[in-house]
């Protein structure tokens, strides 16, 4: 596998742990808010691999806890199992970012004990997913991904990222309902940076206020909500 980017080190992508980020080149999501476009449309310049990755990886032993895989959608990638492996071998755990769509790699990665910890993008209820995400959805295999991750065993987040022109008070409530019973849901504020759509540069996120109180909507649904 090619990676389009690696963070050395970071003590937020992967919760409680100090841990490093590798980025997978490619997506079957067109969100217009993406922060990566360049991994997206795969125009990315840097390209990491494996090689690079694993040398990487021994210079950090007993330094980093964790590698967070993400993308990017990292299940594209028929090899990701095998590089999951890898690093588990060489002592450290896995966080897996996945948007859901491919639950039989999700399945098989829990079953093979692969990934430590996953966190599921959300993208808005399912109803509405394929306007959201700019392309056909099979709303089967996100329905699979969330009652596997949430039967796994596995420590897990779901997560999604609040662009007011795209998702109202009754949408992240329905979100809510849809993952209901999930030990972790985040509030993702939108920050209009670099993006897929340089038209969301204009968009705006709710305001903190807002946010508070989303969250504490989402209490009957969920054990616990933060924002992030």
């Amino acid at each position: 596998m090619v990676f389009g980017g690696i963070e050395k080190f970071t003590l937020i992508d992967y919760p409680g742990k100090i841990a490093c980020m590798v980025y997978t080149i490619g997506c079957n999501f067109r969100c217009p808010y993406c922060h990566n476009p360049e991994l997206v449309d795969e125009t990315t310049e840097v390209r990491i691999s494996e090689r690079e990755l694993f040398d990487f990886l021994e210079t950090r032993r007993g330094m980093l806890e964790g590698v967070v895989i993400t993308g990017g959608e990292p299940t594209m990638h028929a090899d990701l199992p095998r590089v999951m492996r890898d690093i588990k071998d060489r002592g450290f755990l896995v966080k897996l970012d996945s948007n859901g769509t491919n639950p039989q790699m999700l399945e098989d990665a829990i079953a093979d004990k692969l990934v430590d910890f996953i966190a599921m993008d959300m993208k808005a209820p399912l109803a509405s997913y394929g306007q959201a995400v700019a392309r056909p959805v099979d709303i089967k295999a996100i329905r699979r991904s969330i009652a596997l991750i949430m039967a796994s065993g596995v420590d897990y987040e779901f997560r999604t990222t609040i662009v007011k022109s795209m998702l109202s008070k009754e949408d992240i409530r329905q979100i809510g309902e849809e993952i209901r019973g999930a030990k972790q849901y985040v509030l993702q504020k939108f920050i209009p940076t670099k993006l897929l759509n340089p038209q969301f540069l204009k968009k705006v996120s709710y305001s903190d206020e807002e946010l508070k109180e989303f969250k504490e909507m989402l209490t009957p649904y969920v054990e616990h909500c933060s924002i992030r």
